[in-house]
């Protein structure tokens, strides 16, 4: 299967874009991902032997990428793809309850679809908002503080085609292909809109401020840590590399089983 021709150009002048930010085309394969994703809604096979081709890399070696990082799928994702934490701080306020509640009220379960193709769900290790746990997001937008009733009731509005806003982001929930061509870095002119930081994200900052707190100044005389290393620096070795350890090795220890 391969990609209707008109679709095929406008892909390709999107490739080309992309691979234009980059030193090395190869560099390119993170977002031409996502751009293949937002437009088959998954990665599909025309679309791995598409960025294989466009960036002069073998098929096996995109897939190496594809099945290494998570927001790559390989199976259809729903228009609004629900991610619920499941990590540790999100799992004991509540998470794990709202990702079983959730999984049996839409009858699909990690990485599945729903038959309308409205919803699909994913176990996230973490959202990184531990301090709106528990959290979900749809298509990478925040939804915080939620529960397995406020859960339920989302994915309902979304399957019904209602307008649903997230609690930190912009003023319009994108669609997961509309999301993915984001994150291929064609920003669609919504990233300013709504809260961006919540007052819980702030506490600090806000004492801070109230404590008259202050990061250290960069003129202290200490040397900068992008500073090249001084041979003088550079301690020897307290062994030889591959030589026994001197001296008594504990019992039970990794060097006393070397020795």
């Amino acid at each position: 299967m391969t990609y209707e021709p008109e679709v095929r150009e406008r892909l390709e002048r999107d490739a080309k874009e992309i691979m234009g930010r980059y030193p090395r085309p190869r560099s390119a394969l993170l977002p031409m991902l996502h751009l293949v994703q937002s437009v088959d809604g998954h990665v599909t096979q025309h679309g791995v032997e598409f960025c294989a081709e466009m960036l002069g890399i073998t098929p096996a070696q995109v897939m190496g990428v594809v099945t290494f990082y998570t927001q790559y799928k390989q199976e259809p994702v729903g228009d609004y793809h629900v991610g619920v934490c499941t990590n540790t701080l999100c799992a004991i306020m509540g998470g794990d309850q709202i990702w079983d509640e959730l999984s049996e009220h839409t009858g699909v379960g990690h990485d599945e679809a729903t038959p309308d193709g409205k919803i699909s769900l994913e176990r996230v290790e973490c959202n990184a908002a531990c301090d709106f746990a528990p959290v979900v997001m749809v298509n990478w937008e925040f939804f915080d503080n939620m529960t397995p009733a406020k859960a339920k009731q989302l994915v309902d509005d979304l399957r019904l085609g209602k307008d649903v806003l997230p609690s930190r982001g912009p003023n319009r929930l994108a669609t997961w292909r509309e999301a993915s061509r984001v994150l291929a870095g064609f920003p669609d002119g919504l990233a300013g809109e709504g809260v961006q930081a919540g007052p819980e994200s702030l506490v600090g900052l806000k004492l801070a401020h109230e404590r008259g707190w202050a990061a250290p100044s960069a003129d202290t005389g200490r040397e900068r840590p992008d500073e090249p290393v001084k041979p003088e620096q550079i301690a020897e070795p307290p062994h030889e590399p591959g030589k026994p350890i001197p001296g008594e090795a504990k019992p039970g220890s990794q060097e006393g089983r070397n020795k």
